[in-house]
């Protein structure tokens, strides 16, 4: 194969993996907006193929509401729930069980294409299975969590929703640096100072996403909606109340929010860092560097007016997607940094 049509072949698949994740941002979007709508156990099977389709006549939308109402959700929370109400919370979680199935079929049908073809770059192949592999694994998971709420309690576990969350922007992740592999010509050298000061501050954000996933489990949004006091005070006093200490900052809504929002300053700070260091750099590394600085603060602006609204569900789905683009720019200011061997690496 010549070196032309090599190149060819490595935009083309980039560009399809960067669409995959464009989807998969749009599924992370749509899951927040089927949290905040409370749609997220409105339908109690799990049905990957007929599920595909919603019901179609009334005599199946009145068999698939009864299935719900002997679910413990419209028991203990919406009882009497009409089934116009109950059609508005399905289309929530159809749609994002179907952006799921979309996404499958988006990836899985241009992979067989490209293999039988001969058209994936030489390395690529395995990492492309591990991807089809998470894909899977995302999805399993996301109906485990909605399995913890359709036992006892109307509410799904908050660990569970962290790790189908963090799972979803793993995904995200691993597609978005593997088509910036294939797609990226340029690449500029960096100071070591400013790698090892960005990588810690991906760090920082991996633990801030993860607290977030777990501010979302809890609802810890919906308590202390002022700012920059949580209530009457910048560190409230029920912070380590739970025993063991430990669970405080994975089962203590109050503890959660709070570490969310020191999250949220320490990476403001690393981010002018950076930028200040960036810019300084000019060219790729400039751009890269800035984008980084203006998507963490737009984030923590968004979040700060989402908390002080009460978190209403455009500004919710809007944060979680915005969490998505900071992630995004740091994956971009690492990867331009990276010595230019052009590869899947």
């Amino acid at each position: 194969m010549n070196q032309s049509v090599a190149d060819q072949n490595s935009r083309t698949v980039g560009i399809w993996l960067m669409a995959v994740a464009a989807i998969v941002f749009i599924m992370v979007v749509v899951g927040g907006i089927t949290r905040l709508t409370e749609s997220g156990l409105s339908i109690v099977r799990w049905e990957p193929v007929t599920g595909a389709l919603p019901p179609l006549t009334d005599e199946a939308w009145q068999a698939e509401f009864q299935l719900y109402q002997a679910s413990p959700e419209y028991k203990l929370k919406n009882a009497g729930m009409s089934l116009e109400d109950f059609k508005d919370i399905y289309f929530w979680e159809w749609l994002h069980r179907n952006i799921g199935r979309f996404i499958g079929l988006a990836y899985f049908l241009p992979l067989v294409w490209f293999w039988m073809r001969k058209q994936i770059p030489e390395g690529l192949k395995p990492r492309l299975v591990v991807l089809f592999l998470l894909g899977g694994a995302q999805g399993t998971m996301g109906w485990y969590m909605v399995m913890s709420g359709l036992v006892d309690e109307p509410s799904v576990s908050h660990y569970r929703l962290t790790a189908h969350l963090s799972l979803a922007l793993l995904l995200f992740a691993l597609l978005f640096w593997t088509g910036l592999s294939l797609l990226r010509t340029s690449w500029q050298e960096a100071p070591k100072g400013l790698k090892i000061l960005t990588h810690v501050s991906m760090t920082i954000l991996v633990l801030q996403i993860v607290m977030g996933a777990l501010v979302a489990g809890l609802k810890a949004g919906y308590i202390f909606n002022t700012w920059p006091l949580m209530g009457d005070s910048f560190v409230p006093d029920v912070l380590l109340d739970m025993e063991p200490v430990w669970r405080n900052f994975l089962d203590n809504a109050v503890t959660v929010q709070f570490d969310h929002r020191i999250g949220a300053y320490v990476l403001a700070a690393l981010a002018l860092v950076i930028g200040v260091k960036a810019w300084g750099q000019g060219g790729l590394v400039r751009q890269a560097g800035v984008l980084v600085l203006l998507t963490v603060f737009a984030q923590i602006v968004l979040g700060i007016v989402m908390l002080l609204a009460e978190v209403p569900v455009h500004l919710g789905a809007a944060h979680q997607g915005g969490g998505v683009v900071v992630l995004a720019a740091f994956l971009n200011l690492m990867h331009v940094m990276r010595k230019g061997a052009r590869d899947a690496g």
